[in-house]
């Protein structure tokens, strides 16, 4: 899938500042679909357009899938890196797949369709970011599995920790946080497939600020550009995540959910804290957080006892 966008970059990257009309003619792009583009580049800081002449702000951090398999050093042998510039979902494309052909890492640049919790949107600006997709085999049952998103918490925020941002933390059931604002989020697919269960594990990932995204959401965002002064190339990153990915991934085949319970409750953005989670069918219950449960739950101290939540959202916290 072409990313119109990505093609501007690769375009200004390998001839220098060029012209409107030449930057379109470059990328085969009506005039009105490349001054789309580079609006939106231009409101994340990536280009700018003065007059007719359009320049980089500065070097673009493309995504490579080489450097990535490098940066997994001794794993590198065992998954297959893939980096496309643009695709509706990474987790779907691999979910789709038949036959599915091992353990493979998915990049894309744009991802035009990306997929939170129940449906919901997970939108994120080209380049600005990462969205990639882990997939993998396992023998344990699907009422297992449905503690993943937490083990993939945990193994996202000991690589975002390697990088320095020693404030990432974790909200139940999936999302990143940083100073109680999003840094990402993760999503789980699974299905059966050859007498075991595939797995793909989707996590994205806010890498840069981006201004125009955080007004359309109408909340505050974090990156992690905010808190690792000397931020290395988005494909360090995605190699330092996947590699946690992968050491995780084997301990829960290894060993369960149980070698995970204390580090997430540690990670915890809001251990002891008075919560509201609403649940799948609309209502909400309120609680003081009292970490987990064996299966991964949210255990909540309500007035009527310790209950573990299952499924359902947390909408509010306060200090207890």
């Amino acid at each position: 899938m072409r990313s119109p966008a990505i093609d501007l970059l690769r375009a200004l990257t390998a001839r220098g500042p060029l012209s409107r009309a030449h930057l379109a003619a470059a990328c085969a792009l009506r005039m009105a679909d490349l001054e789309r583009c580079l609006a939106r580049l231009a409101g994340n800081g990536f280009v700018v357009v003065d007059g007719e002449t359009v320049r980089l702000c500065g070097p673009f951090d493309f995504l490579d899938a080489e450097r990535i398999a490098a940066g997994l050093r001794t794993r590198a042998a065992e998954i297959r890196v893939e980096v496309v510039d643009a695709c509706p979902s990474t987790s779907s494309a691999l979910m789709n797949e038949a036959p599915p052909r091992g353990t493979r890492l998915l990049l894309t640049e744009e991802q035009v369709a990306g997929r939170g919790r129940r449906g919901r949107r997970w939108l994120s600006c080209v380049g600005a970011g990462l969205a990639l997709s882990l997939r993998r085999g396992f023998s344990r049952s699907a009422r297992e599995l449905a503690a993943l998103p937490l083990v993939a918490g945990v193994a996202t925020v000991r690589a975002l920790r390697t990088l320095g941002t020693a404030e990432a933390s974790l909200k139940w059931p999936n999302d990143l946080l940083v100073e109680g604002a999003k840094l990402g989020g993760i999503l789980i697919e699974t299905r059966a497939q050859g007498g075991q269960a595939i797995a793909v594990t989707g996590i994205g990932l806010n890498c840069r600020t981006t201004p125009a995204l955080a007004a359309r959401l109408g909340r505050r965002i974090a990156a992690l550009e905010e808190f690792v002064p000397s931020l290395p190339s988005r494909n360090e990153v995605a190699a330092r995540v996947a590699s946690e990915l992968l050491e995780a991934m084997d301990a829960f085949e290894a060993g369960g959910f149980a070698a995970f319970k204390d580090a997430w409750e540690a990670m915890h953005a809001y251990s002891g804290q008075r919560l509201r989670v609403r649940l799948a069918d609309g209502r909400v219950v309120a609680g003081v957080a009292d970490g987990l449960a064996e299966d991964g739950g949210l255990r909540l101290r309500t007035r009527s006892g310790v209950r573990a939540v299952k499924s359902g959202r947390v909408v509010s916290a306060r200090i207890a």
